[in-house]
């Protein structure tokens, strides 16, 4: 019997993120995801370097990998209507949870516990998942970042609201992103060539 699993993620290429929004540069989930893998891997690198933490970089990277794979199936709601009220979030969150159990069972038995644990979050890897979160905050902001900067006012109030929230956090790996590596994405690739040793 074969299985549709990775040919349902495959169509993570094709949900668009920012549909209210006019964006300079569109963005799919697939490509989201793969920024989102890159970050939580450098915010437990930073913890394990800057701050002798033990976070396990790769894992976090493969749970950001699949964290909005529920999307092949429910599409991408915009935050506005995601948040709206406790009654659409908690609506919404058991229609992820409904998604990701589906996806769970395209996959052969044998294999379900590999991709489980990223697909139905698990309390005894609630670090992980904050990290996670915080990467996926981040790129939501550097998104804000790249449009702003490419003449895109249509971001500003995401960008200063999604700021807000990553200082609210407190972590001390996103502290140091922003203040380390996030000054980059201002610049032009010449000012960033310029800028090498």
């Amino acid at each position: 019997m074969s299985s549709h699993f990775f040919a349902y993620l495959s169509r993570m290429r094709l949900i668009r993120r920012w549909s209210l929004m006019y964006n300079t540069s569109p963005e799919n989930i697939q490509e989201h995801s793969h920024r989102v893998a890159l970050l939580a891997h450098a915010l437990a690198s930073i913890g394990n370097l800057e701050f002798g933490k033990h976070h396990d970089a790769e894992r976090l990277a493969f749970l950001a990998l699949l964290h909005d794979a529920s999307e092949v199936v429910t599409g991408d709601m915009p935050t506005p209507v995601k948040y709206y009220d406790d009654a659409i979030r908690t609506a919404y969150k058991k229609m992820e949870e409904t998604a990701n159990r589906r996806l769970l069972s395209f996959l052969p038995e044998k294999y379900r516990p590999v991709y489980e644990a990223a697909l139905v979050p698990d309390a005894a890897e609630a670090e992980s998942w904050a990290l996670v979160r915080a990467a996926d905050k981040l790129c939501a902001w550097l998104k804000c970042v790249e449009e702003r900067r490419a003449g895109n006012r249509e971001f500003l109030l995401a960008e200063k609201g999604l700021r807000e929230q990553l200082d609210r956090m407190d972590m001390a790996e996103v502290a140091y992103f922003l203040e380390h590596f996030a000054p980059g994405f201002e610049l032009t690739l010449d000012e960033l060539g310029a800028a090498l040793p």
